[in-house]
């Protein structure tokens, strides 16, 4: 119990306490931004328990993949987990606040980062803080919306918004964000007429599905992305995913594949990432956790392709 994260939850994928080591030193560094502000969907609520039910899920799971050469992640990497951002009820901007300054705090280690939200809005604090610290930020944004609208009912900071924040975000390059994988009718006409204004690019759903050769075809997303930056950043919605793959996620078809997720965010690490998180799980929807067990898969698949990056496997 010593060992655990907080309560009975364990550290995610058996990772080491740096809570309690009160250090930085794990190659990969985890961490839970477990924020939710107003709902965008009648009382579709709870995505402030994703970070716990992630981790829990994770214990089921060791760092092997045989299907990506036998590589066992954990053997390469090691991992640490550096607990919550404190969440402030009824008080977005300073929630917000708290993950900017939790996350600026991550960067400074250059390990590494791996966050888990929380709804999507913990995006845009998590990467102002890292072009903030001067770098210039291009973006893979897996998402089934654009998350780019002025506002939510007066509100800057929502899960609809974090991508206009980021437009408006000195250090973040508008033409290396990739809004990928957009798809359906819960999207707005106005999301993609801001993401032409604002210089961003949008990847379909129908572009993924008809690319020939879908590893080439997630290197020409990452070269987007990665043009005139320093660093990219991978962003991931759990509802990219078709509603058949993610039943703990929002409501969503025609959504990608298990497979082709997998498959495309593998490319994405292999051609160099400097950290991700994953949004939008909600387990109060889930009452098998399919959803939260997923990102174990997702994170690994990453950071296998990581190790390729790195030259370690």
């Amino acid at each position: 119990m010593k060992d655990n994260i907080y309560g009975n939850i364990p550290c995610f994928l058996g990772a080491e306490n740096l809570v309690k080591k009160g250090e930085y030193d794990t190659d990969v560094i985890f961490y839970g931004a477990p924020f939710e502000g107003e709902s965008t969907w009648g009382d579709y609520t709870g995505v402030e328990l994703g970070p716990k039910q992630i981790r829990s899920s994770s214990a089921r799971y060791s760092g092997y993949l045989p299907e990506l050469d036998h590589v066992d992640v954990t053997e390469h990497l090691t991992f640490g987990d550096a607990g919550d951002v404190p969440f402030v009820a009824h008080d977005n901007e300073q929630s917000y606040q708290n993950i900017e300054d939790f996350s600026a705090e991550l960067w400074k280690t250059g390990k590494f980062l791996v966050g888990f939200g929380g709804e999507h809005g913990v995006t845009y604090p998590i990467l102002k803080s890292l072009a903030d610290s001067g770098k210039t930020v291009g973006i893979i944004h897996l998402d089934a919306h654009y998350d780019n609208m002025p506002d939510y009912e007066g509100e800057q900071y929502a899960r609809n918004t974090p991508f206009m924040r980021l437009y408006e975000t000195e250090g973040v390059r508008n033409e290396s964000i990739i809004h990928t994988g957009i798809h359906g009718p819960r999207n707005k006409p106005d999301t993609g007429r801001y993401a032409k204004e604002n210089g961003a690019v949008t990847i379909t759903i129908n572009d993924i599905r008809e690319a020939k050769d879908l590893r080439a075809y997630a290197k020409e997303i990452y070269d987007m992305a990665a043009k005139d930056v320093d660093v990219v950043y991978l962003s991931i919605c759990s509802d990219v995913l078709d509603f058949a793959y993610n039943p703990g996620g929002p409501v969503d078809g025609n959504g990608l594949t298990s497979y082709e997720l997998l498959t495309m965010i593998h490319e994405f690490g292999k051609h160099g990432l400097i950290g991700m998180d994953y949004v939008e799980v909600y387990p109060m929807m889930d009452a098998n956790q399919h959803s939260a067990h997923f990102v174990s898969y997702a994170v690994l698949y990453v950071l296998a392709g990581h190790l390729k990056h790195l030259g370690k496997i």
